[in-house]
């Protein structure tokens, strides 16, 4: 079975088609744009040549029929029709409380996904838009949903419920919920695969570290804490973001700057973290490099991330009471030797001992713990949409 797989955005789609009898990635591309002008990059697989120009994109309907011309051309195709295509998997951000498993999409599915976009007001409005987009393209070919938030459901209440009035957790749906589910999954698996045990048995604690960064303390296959909360926002300094702080910051803000709690929101989103920091980038090379060339600021942003991201592991240390391995995945986590060595400096307690030479390697699973390490350090270059692709076979098929 062939299976396309849609991440979509408001204004963005990204989308690869894999053929699930080898997993094999076919073609993989980018809508961007969308309801402005319209601009398509598609790659093929097979060794024909990119596409890589403007396309009309007036709404994600126009969006995913280019796909789907490229997908099926001569000249850049890589199947004979869009028959080929059995199935579509969706990337969905928030799923609430209502789904702890990807699930294939019918009416309640979709009623479903529209009740949690309080809960998700910038993602879930534009996962549902890509949905019906591809029901108005594809017809009646079968859609399976998969969300952020499905891995983390298994958290126990001591976990994911705040110190708050319970009403908000039991009338409002106020709890942490979590988030880069699908990636901690499958760096997860990945990794009992590599220490060669059963994920069953393992205490494993996941760090997706990039623009947005989350830990997942994952016992026995199963999230039970993980560091975002009831937003994205919570838990590291990220990219743009704050991470946790105190809320009453908040209420300090507002009475001397002027600013509301609506403005102060997007400002702790969108120009804090190690943006806001440093004043120099939220790109962790364009901090390791000011740094390199004296810049204080760009250097405090640095010891501030490694910092919390160490911190948070061993909380998880102690929720687990103990760790099988340590897992670094996403853009930083995959890519920064000088930030997987930093963090793991913190870590001596634990008995862990970093490869430099292992260490100085990119691009492939890999252990960078020497022999002697107490607890393994791996490097697992995550893949989300192998994930979805898998989740959407196995419903389609009925496993």
């Amino acid at each position: 079975m062939k299976i396309l797989v849609i991440n979509c955005g408001s204004s963005s789609l990204k989308y690869q088609l894999l053929d699930m009898a080898d997993e094999t990635l076919l073609a993989k591309g980018l809508c961007e744009r969308i309801g402005i002008d319209g601009h398509l990059t598609h790659k093929p697989q097979n060794g024909k040549p990119v596409f890589n120009e403007d396309v009309a994109m007036p709404t994600h309907t126009e969006a995913i029929a280019a796909v789907l011309d490229k997908l099926t051309s001569a000249e850049y195709g890589v199947v004979s029709s869009m028959k080929e295509i059995g199935a579509v998997g969706h990337r969905v951000v928030h799923g609430g409380e209502k789904f702890a498993a990807s699930v294939r999409i019918d009416a309640s599915v979709m009623d479903a996904i529209a009740e949690c976009i309080p809960l998700a007001p910038l993602h879930n409005p534009a996962n549902i838009t890509g949905i019906e987009a591809c029901r108005a393209v594809m017809g009646d070919v079968p859609q399976v949903a998969v969300f952020d938030t499905a891995f983390h459901q298994s958290m126990p209440g001591k976990a994911f419920t705040y110190a708050i009035p319970y009403e908000y957790y039991t009338d409002l749906k106020v709890r942490r919920y979590g988030f880069h589910g699908t990636s901690h999954r499958y760096v997860a698996r990945r990794a009992a695969e590599m220490l060669g045990k059963p994920l069953d048995a393992l205490k494993l604690i996941s760090c997706h570290m990039g623009n947005g960064s989350s830990i997942c303390a994952i016992d026995g296959g199963k999230s039970v804490d993980t560091s975002m909360g009831f937003t994205p926002i919570a838990g590291l300094p990220m990219g743009t973001r704050c991470g946790d702080i105190d809320v009453s910051i908040l209420e300090y803000l507002a009475a001397n700057t002027g600013k509301d709690v609506k403005e102060l929101t997007n400002i702790l989103n969108k120009k804090s973290g190690v943006l806001g920091v440093s004043g120099v980038s939220s790109d962790f090379r364009d901090l390791d490099a000011a740094a390199a060339q004296g810049n204080e600021r760009a250097r405090l942003a640095l010891e501030m991330f490694q910092y919390a991201v160490a911190k948070t592991v061993g909380g998880y240390v102690a929720a687990m009471n103990g760790v099988d391995g340590i897992i670094f995945t996403a853009g930083v986590g995959e890519n920064s030797a000088d930030t997987r060595a930093a963090i793991c400096r913190y870590l001596g307690y634990l008995g862990v001992e970093i490869s430099d030479e292992r260490n100085a390697k990119r691009g492939e699973d890999t252990f960078i713990s020497t022999d002697g390490s107490r607890v393994p350090v791996m490097v697992i270059p995550t893949n989300e949409e192998l994930v979805i692709a898998r989740d959407t076979r196995d419903i389609v098929e009925g496993k």
